[in-house]
Parts: C-alpha cells; sequence; structure tokens
C-alpha cells in the first residue's frame, strides 16, 4: 500500500494510492498517528479500501501534499551512513551509527516551501531514505528488525551547517528548524519495494545533479539501525529513523555551496517518489 496526507496544513486528511490512483480515506476516520500504526492500522485500513473499492472519493491533482506521517514521538538521524559521504566531509568511516535527532516540528509536506532560518548562512541539503516504525521496538534483535518497520518514504535532510557546526553543542540545532523535515509524497509498505538494500536515490538543484547514489552503499543497513537504536531508546509506532545521505552535499564541495532564495531542490528515491522545494528567506510574521 501507498500512504498519504493531503490538505491545508493543520487540516491533513489520509489517503492511499491504489493503481495509480489517489483517493480520499478520511472516512476510514484516522490519521496517520502512532495509534494507527500501533493498533493494527494498515491492515484496517487495507479491509478499509477494499471494502469501499469504487466508492472511495478520487483527489484532484495539485492538491497540497503534507507530511506522508503525522508527526511522530521522535525523528531519529544517523550521520556519516555512506562512506563516500563521510570523506567529502573529512570524517572517519563511523564504527557505530552517530545518532543525533531532528525536532518533529521540523516536519512538512515533500512540496513547501523549505525556509532559510532567520541568521543562517549555509543552507545545505541531504536526500535520505526514511524508515517508519510499525510497533514499539525495545532490544530488538538484527534478524527480527525488519518486521517493525511499517513502511518508507523520503526525507530531505535539511542543513544549517553553521547552526549545526560552528555554534557548539550538538547537531540537533542545524537540523531542526521549521520546514527541515518534508517527508513524502507517500509512505510505501514494504512489499511495495522490494529491495531496501538497492534504490536509487539522487538529488538536484536548479536542475543539476548533486547527489547521485544508492543505498547499496550503506555502511549500517536498515536492520542494523532499528536493532542499534533499540538498544537505547524505545522506538514507537510512527516514528521516523532517517539513514543518512550519500555524498554530494554542499558541505562537501570545493568551495562549498549552499542554497539560496529562489533555488529549486528536487530529489527523489526509486520506488518513493519524487519532491520538490523551493527555498525562501525567513520573513518575520
Amino acid at each position: 500500500m501507498k500512504l498519504f496526507r493531503f490538505g491545508e496544513p493543520g487540516q491533513e486528511q489520509p489517503g492511499v494510492i491504489v493503481d495509480g490512483v489517489s483517493y480520499d480515506v478520511s472516512g476510514f476516520g484516522e490519521d496517520y498517528t502512532e495509534g494507527f500504526f500501533q493498533h493494527e492500522g494498515l491492515a484496517r485500513l487495507q479491509t478499509y479500501v477494499r471494502e469501499n473499492e469504487g466508492r472511495l472519493p478520487e483527489i484532484p491533482a495539485g492538491v497540497r501534499l503534507g507530511s506522508a506521517i503525522a508527526r511522530p514521538s521522535k525523528i531519529v538521524c544517523i550521520g556519516l551512513n555512506y562512506a563516500d559521504h563521510a570523506r567529502e566531509t573529512n570524517a572517519a568511516i563511523p564504527k557505530e551509527p552517530i545518532v543525533f535527532f531532528k525536532a518533529t516540528t521540523a516536519l512538512c509536506g515533500p512540496n513547501d516551501d523549505v525556509v532559510i532560518p532567520r541568521g543562517a548562512e549555509k543552507l545545505d541539503w541531504e536526500v535520505e531514505l526514511g524508515v517508519v516504525i510499525g510497533k514499539k521496538a525495545s532490544y530488538v534483535s538484527e534478524a527480527e528488525a525488519l518486521n517493525y518497520v511499517a513502511g518508507y518514504v523520503l526525507h530531505n535532510d535539511y542543513s544549517e551547517r553553521a547552526f549545526q557546526l560552528e555554534r557548539g553543542g550538538q547537531w540537533v540545532k542545524g537540523k531542526s528548524n521549521d520546514t527541515f523535515a518534508p517527508v513524502g509524497p507517500f509512505l510505501a509498505t514494504p512489499d511495495e519495494l522490494g529491495d531496501i538494500d538497492n534504490l536509487r536515490l539522487w538529488l538536484t538543484v536548479n536542475g543539476e545533479t548533486m547527489q547521485d547514489g544508492s543505498t547499496s552503499n550503506l555502511i549500517f543497513h536498515v536492520p542494523a539501525l532499528v536493532s542499534y537504536l533499540s538498544q537505547f531508546m524505545t522506538l514507537l509506532p510512527g516514528d521516523l529513523i532517517s539513514t543518512g545521505t550519500p555524498a554530494g552535499v554542499g558541505l562537501g564541495m570545493n568551495p562549498q555551496v549552499y542554497l539560496k532564495p529562489g533555488d529549486v531542490v528536487e530529489l527523489g528515491i526509486e520506488g518513493l517518489g519524487t519532491s520538490r522545494q523551493t527555498v525562501r528567506a525567513y520573513a518575520q510574521d
């Protein structure tokens, strides 16, 4: 199944894609929240869609998409998880996953504008495979880890490098501004994707290819990450794990390149669709 959310910010409704057609399933009565995933929501939604075949309203093209999942309890990110990305930033290949958090208030729709924060100078891009947890996970073995995955999403882990690296403290400061986590266009359940260890992911800025990689080059793959994280924290249904980015970020270029107002960022992952963000400056309300 492919799940998405649509409508104005804060008023999103649930939808599904069946045979390439987008349908409104707000009649199901639940958003894609922790409770949805915890209480067998995917199976119940599949039954609802099947029982209402031919009666579900179609959604017209051009409707705004929200984040493919409602606000999770946490967004857990993995740093330097592609060897080529570690090398381009002059960092050592990690011996264990590097873990940081991204504020859930950064979550937004896949095609919403990305806003340069007030006082920011170094806004950067990172195409990443996101993993959505399907049930409570604590001390999970690597062998059973994929049983805890509800599905996968496209995520752009926007980063303000000066906030992240030049202001002291943890990376979270450079990762958590509003609009820094566009997620979607949809969540794909594992049966929709096939081999998650061989997915192409790419990103362009103003039509120029910046990133073009494959999940085959992950240092720590999805089962290892789910298992590892569950040793340190309880992963709740709906939680998002962002698995890292391949080479081609602005930070790694010589000279470095950062986004400016009017730039257009487009990205995609094989089987997970594409998203597009236009960069704009922060404006005081």
